[in-house]
């Protein structure tokens, strides 16, 4: 995982990452733009900070709880709740694939 510092912002292209830049940014969570804000208003991924009128950023400890619940290593629920990029598309979006529930072993 990238290195984040315990507290701070991350302003959008250092989560969704920009190939574009120079040096280019790695994404923390490989979607596109419009995918991020998508699921910021439904409650998917954090809420933003507004820290000026046309600056946004989002909470370092928001975006990390987010890569760990992403994962399956937040909480203890037997349920797997991993998602994993199983191929890139073009343009930098992904395909996602939630793991399905672990089978109920007869005793």
């Amino acid at each position: 995982m990238h290195h984040l510092p315990e507290i701070g912002y991350l302003r959008l292209p250092q989560i969704i990452g920009d190939p574009k830049s120079v040096p280019p940014i790695p994404p923390l969570i490989p979607v596109s733009k419009s995918t991020w804000w998508q699921g910021v208003r439904t409650g998917r991924f954090p809420k933003p900070v507004k820290l000026g009128p046309r600056t946004t950023a989002w909470r370092i400890e928001a975006v990390r709880a987010l890569i760990e619940r992403l994962n399956g290593t937040a909480g203890s629920s037997d349920e797997p709740q991993a998602v994993e990029v199983v191929e890139a598309a073009p343009a930098g979006r992904v395909r996602e694939v939630r793991a399905p529930p672990a089978p109920i072993e007869a005793q």
